[in-house]
C-alpha cells in the first residue's frame, strides 16, 4: 500500500452487486485499507457481500453510511440514481466527494443537479467499461476493471481535486482514466454498447417467443451464444439504460434499419456481391478494431504500465 491509498479512510457503496462489489474487491486488492460501507435494497445481497469480504460493514441507515466518507460510489441502476442523490444530501459531508457508475450521463447529470444543487461540485460523474452478464455480489471479481477503461464526464464545477480522487480511486481498480464530455459519452456508448444489448435482448426474445423455440434452441451454437451473451445481462438495469438514452438509441437504432434493409433489398435481389462487399467491410473493420486493441495492449507491456 502506498501513503496516497490512506488518503481513503472510508467509502460508501450503494450497490453491492457485480460493478459496486468488484470496485470494493478491487480497492482491497490494491491494498486500499479504508473501511467500505455497503448500502442496498436487499439485506440478503448486503449480508452475501459481507460475508464474501466485499464490504467491511453494512451500514444502517443513509447517514451512516455517509459519515466520514471520503468517497460515495453509487453503483445503482440509473434510474435510481435522483432518490439515492436526494436521500444523501442531508448527510452529504463538505469533503465528501460522490461519484457514480452509470452507464448513461446526461441524464445522470441532469438528476444530479437537481438533487444536489449547490452541492452540485461534489458530484463526478463517470462510467466503468467493464461488466459481465451475472449479477449479484457473488459475481464481483477483483480484477474485473484491470485494464479497461473508466471515462470520467467532469461537471465545469468539479474542482482538480476532486476529479482526481475518483481517478486514483479507479487507478487502484487498474482501470486506464478518460475523459468525454456527457453528451459526447452518450451518443458514443448509443452505438457501441446499448445498441448492441438492444440487439442481443431482441433476438433472444424473437426466437423464445416462436411456437418451436425449443427446437431452435436445441441446435443453437456457438455463434448464437455468442451474439447474444449479453442479453444474460440485468433486465432491470439495462431497461433503464435504453429509457436514459432514448434519443440517441433511437438515432442508432434508425441508422442500423437503415443497413438491415440495405441487406434485405440485396438478399431479395439476390445480389452476392453486394452482400460479400458488406460482409468484408465490416470484417476488414472488425480486424482493424481487434488490431488497434492488441497493439495498445502490446505498447502498454513493453512499456512497462
Amino acid at each position: 500500500m502506498t501513503e496516497q491509498s490512506k488518503v481513503f479512510k472510508k467509502i460508501a457503496i450503494f450497490g453491492v452487486g457485480l460493478i459496486g462489489g468488484s470496485f470494493a474487491l478491487g480497492l482491497k486488492k490494491a491494498g486500499v485499507q479504508a473501511q467500505i460501507a455497503g448500502v442496498g435494497r436487499s439485506q440478503a445481497s448486503l449480508e452475501v457481500a459481507l460475508e464474501a469480504g466485499i464490504i467491511d460493514v453494512i451500514a444502517t441507515s443513509v447517514q451512516d453510511a455517509c459519515r466520514d466518507a471520503d468517497l460515495i460510489l453509487i453503483a445503482a441502476p440509473v434510474a435510481q440514481t435522483y432518490d439515492i442523490l436526494v436521500s444523501i444530501l442531508p448527510y452529504l459531508e463538505a469533503h465528501t466527494v460522490v461519484t457514480d457508475a452509470g452507464s448513461t450521463k446526461a441524464d445522470v447529470v441532469s438528476a444530479a443537479r437537481q438533487a444536489l444543487g449547490d452541492k452540485i461540485s461534489q458530484f463526478v460523474p463517470a462510467h466503468p467499461i467493464a461488466g459481465r452478464e451475472q449479477n449479484g455480489p457473488q459475481a464481483a471479481l477483483a480484477d474485473l476493471y484491470a485494464g479497461k477503461k473508466l471515462v470520467i464526464t467532469a461537471l465545469p464545477e468539479n474542482s482538480a481535486q476532486s476529479v482526481g480522487l475518483v481517478e486514483q480511486a479507479w487507478r487502484y481498480c487498474g482501470a486506464v482514466i478518460h475523459h468525454l464530455q456527457p453528451a459526447e459519452h452518450d451518443a458514443v456508448f448509443a452505438a457501441v454498447s446499448h445498441l448492441p444489448h438492444m440487439l442481443a435482448y431482441a433476438l433472444v426474445d424473437d426466437v423464445a417467443n416462436k411456437p418451436h423455440a425449443d427446437r431452435l434452441f436445441q441446435y443453437a451454437a456457438s455463434g448464437f451464444r455468442d451474439f447474444t451473451r449479453i442479453a444474460g445481462s440485468s433486465p432491470e438495469m439495462w431497461r433503464d439504460i435504453t429509457l436514459a438514452n432514448r434519443s440517441a438509441l433511437l438515432q442508432e437504432l434508425e441508422s442500423y434499419t437503415q443497413t438491415l434493409e440495405r441487406l434485405r433489398g440485396h438478399l431479395l435481389q439476390a445480389d452476392g456481391a453486394a452482400i460479400e462487399a458488406m460482409y468484408a467491410n465490416a470484417q476488414r473493420a472488425r480486424h482493424n478494431w481487434i488490431n488497434s486493441i492488441e497493439t495498445a495492449e502490446k505498447q502498454k507491456v513493453e512499456g512497462g504500465d
